[in-house]
């Protein structure tokens, strides 16, 4: 699936991910991994009422970018790294530069790497393959989040319309 269309079953259009680019919201989606990770092992302890969990983590992941206002400023790293996703969401329509594509597909190795890890946990129930998943999973996913500040960096002064997304507090 195309990063544009991922956009779209999220729902996100202008304002939601305005919205996401409160560090706030960008921060807390760091919960997302480790929610999930407990709801679907819980199913060791409730069976298949474990699908609760697991839906209110969906619920949540869906909710999160629509909860938290429009940031004051849009001058952190972390709104810098969600609109620099929004720019990479984008890249079908204005291309990104050529030399961010080896990192960001190291990034996708080293998560595909923690999520065949983790999984592998989370269908044995194993601690240790789990956790060392998640951690996997972080590292490639804040490596990313680092990219995308890059990006959008770099982005910014080449698309006005990207350039707009970024204001100091006032």
């Amino acid at each position: 699936m195309s990063a544009q269309a991922t956009s779209r079953l999220f729902g996100m259009d202008d304002q939601v991910w305005l919205r996401h680019a409160n560090p706030l919201s960008g921060w807390s989606r760091y919960t997302v991994l480790p929610l999930f990770f407990a709801a679907v092992w819980s199913r060791a302890w409730i069976g298949w009422w474990a699908l609760l969990p697991i839906a209110a983590v969906a619920l949540w992941t869906w909710l999160n970018p629509r909860l938290f206002p429009k940031p004051a400023s849009t001058d952190h790293w972390m709104s810098k790294a969600v609109l620099g996703e929004r720019v990479w969401a984008n890249r079908e329509a204005v291309p990104v530069p050529d030399h961010h594509l080896p990192v960001l597909r190291a990034t996708r190795i080293i998560s595909f790497i923690g999520i065949l890890f983790g999984f592998y946990g989370l269908a044995t129930l194993e601690v240790w393959p789990t956790i060392f998943g998640m951690t996997v999973l972080y590292l490639g996913k804040t490596w990313f989040l680092d990219r995308m500040v890059w990006l959008y960096d770099e982005m910014k002064d080449k698309v006005p319309e990207y350039g707009e997304w970024l204001y100091p507090i006032d």
